[in-house]
């Protein structure tokens, strides 16, 4: 019996420590997801003020690529420096970078009559699922982190899907991938949440960027859902 001594003896004070670092990363983790969004929305605002949105609505082709070069090259970028605090200024490059891709969609929706108020919409449902997920991430029990392996099969489905239609341009499957992109993300979200809340997760750089990309899925298919069915044209 005395072999199990030492381990009974220090468990309290592991659990103690593990509990430490668990809110430390919940904690740093809103903190950096609340302070990625505002690279976001001045990547967004440099999109529109300097036409690059107009340019990338007119190459779609050009743009897919430039985007999948710079987002898979900036997030490999910050899984490589994610210990240290160049891991953070990547990661903050990657928001407003994303800002930027945002702004072709964003400079659609605004140019409609109504478009700030769908702008609006898009982001208080965004929020609603997140505050959602949220909640559920520290109420559900069971690990959730098995659904994980299914739900990127879902995601490269869709990459190629919406590949597919930059040269279809199918409005049904368009419409088609926005939904299924909403309820996949909302998933990621949950799963993303659940391993920090549960301290599976110990970095907080790479916990921000997972939580990111959930959250910015989530709203811009739901921007482009919302332009769809309540977009008004300008008199």
């Amino acid at each position: 019996m005395s072999e199990f001594r030492p381990t009974l003896s220090r468990s309290p004070y592991e659990a103690a420590s593990q509990e430490v670092v668990r809110n430390r990363v919940l904690r740093n983790t809103y903190w950096l997801l609340a302070i990625s969004l505002i690279p976001t929305v001045l990547g967004a605002a440099v999109g529109m003020m300097s036409g690059l949105n107009s340019v990338m609505a007119t190459s779609p082709g050009m743009t897919a690529i430039f985007f999948l070069i710079g987002a898979f090259g900036l997030m490999f970028a910050i899984e490589k420096n994610k210990d240290s605090s160049v891991g953070v200024g990547l990661l903050l490059l990657f928001t407003f970078f994303m800002g930027i891709m945002l702004s072709r969609l964003l400079g659609f929706v605004l140019g409609m009559s109504n478009g700030t108020q769908l702008v609006m919409f898009a982001f208080g449902g965004t929020a609603a699922v997140f505050g959602t997920m949220a909640t559920l991430a520290t109420t559900v029990k069971r690990d959730l982190s098995g659904m994980a392996k299914f739900m990127f099969v879902g995601v490269v489905i869709l990459l190629v899907a919406s590949i597919a239609n930059i040269f279809l341009q199918l409005p049904a499957l368009m419409l088609t991938i926005s939904v299924v992109a909403i309820v996949i993300f909302s998933a990621f979200m949950l799963i993303d949440l659940q391993r920090v809340v549960n301290g599976g997760e110990t970095n907080y750089v790479s916990a921000t960027l997972a939580i990111y990309l959930d959250v910015y899925n989530v709203f811009s298919n739901l921007l482009a859902i919302l332009g769809i069915f309540g977009g008004s044209s300008r008199d």
